[in-house]
């Protein structure tokens, strides 16, 4: 099975999400600096184009200009698959420390048919509880 391609959309608001994000102080450092890395990638490529204007407006905030910087942006991914590639691996590699740095100091518990499995989330010292068939686990939070 083939990984799921990212939109250009979605390339585009990773690469300026330092603009819009209210919550970037969430983000790992390692996030950011491939953050800051994307967006200078996509102004390298679009540079001296007529999404030159809208690139410089997106940096002030525009959420409409983001939009017409996401269709300029497919245009060259469609035209470029390299480069296309090359952004979307930096892209996912954001999205993964993105959702590492979510999912620190969360519990996830799985139920296949009956067999619970408690897996701790990264960066917690939480116990793993296992339960088989034929037995409860309750848990009260008060």
């Amino acid at each position: 099975m083939e990984p799921v391609s990212l939109t250009a959309g979605a390339i585009a608001s990773l690469a300026f999400a330092k603009v819009f994000e209210t919550t970037i102080e969430k983000f790992t450092e390692k996030a950011l600096e491939k953050i800051d890395r994307l967006r200078e990638k996509i102004w390298n490529k679009l540079r001296g184009t007529k999404a030159e204007s809208a690139l410089a407006e997106v940096e002030k905030g525009s959420k409409v200009d983001l939009d017409k910087v996401a269709l300029y942006l497919q245009v060259v991914m469609t035209e470029e698959p390299e480069f296309a590639k090359e952004i979307e691996t930096l892209a996912k590699e954001i999205q993964q420390e993105i959702n590492i740095e979510n999912q620190k100091g969360q519990n996830i518990q799985n139920v296949y048919g009956g067999e619970a499995e408690q897996n701790n989330a990264i960066g917690t010292n939480a116990p793993v509880i296992q339960g088989g068939s034929g037995h409860n686990i309750t848990f009260n939070q008060y």
